[in-house]
């Protein structure tokens, strides 16, 4: 009787520890990192859903530019084939590959828009503004879902480097989470503009 007497005593005497030291905080902020990846991974995966439509669309013009579309295919094969899964968080390396391959994406689509100014078919196209309206949306949710991450890993890696819970980070085997960078940190509270141009804004009056 006393030996479970002093089992429980001891459990709750490391429960109390565990709290005190942060514990319970770590846990929760490790989810909230977790949530708004998987936020920015559905944001991306809803981007480049829509490309292959873009790129259908962008074909029917016959004098498009081959070699700026052919980036954009080459782009999309190379964030497609880097699996995003929450477990990217856990491994720099691939996080690194995955947020590179996203942003050449990004300058893909960019190059894309700029290249389509010149092509007044292609700006009259209701189906073409229409898949470009879709795509400034996703640019812009995919702007916010990042921010949200980047502001979830930044409390988190804060957190667990402070005393007293970083000695438990250093006894449970907590790591610092991988933070989204870009070339331009300025870039990334921006959402990407994309100029529709006159014959645009009237294609959506």
């Amino acid at each position: 009787m006393k030996r479970i007497f002093a089992i429980l005593f001891g459990i709750c005497c490391m429960a109390t520890m565990l709290t005190g030291c942060g514990y319970n905080e770590i846990q929760t902020m490790d989810e909230e990192t977790k949530a708004a990846w998987s936020q920015v991974i559905s944001q991306y995966q809803r981007r480049n859903d829509l490309i292959p439509n873009i790129i259908a669309t962008v074909k029917g013009e016959a004098d498009f530019e081959k070699s700026t579309l052919t980036q954009v295919i080459n782009a999309r094969a190379k964030a497609t084939s880097i699996q995003a899964t929450p477990q990217l968080m856990d491994n720099p390396e691939a996080f690194e590959k995955f947020t590179k391959a996203q942003s050449e994406m990004s300058s893909a689509l960019s190059r894309l828009l700029v290249t389509v100014e010149r092509y007044p078919q292609l700006q009259t196209n209701k189906a073409f503004q229409d898949l470009r309206f879709q795509l400034e949306g996703c640019e812009n949710r995919i702007t916010v879902a990042r921010n949200k991450y980047i502001e979830a890993v930044r409390n988190y890696n804060t957190f667990i480097r402070q005393f007293p819970q970083m000695v438990w980070v250093w006894i449970l085997g907590y790591k610092p989470k991988p933070q989204y960078t870009v070339a331009n940190e300025a870039d990334i509270a921006v959402p990407p503009k994309v100029d529709f141009g006159t014959s645009s804004g009237a294609a959506r009056n």
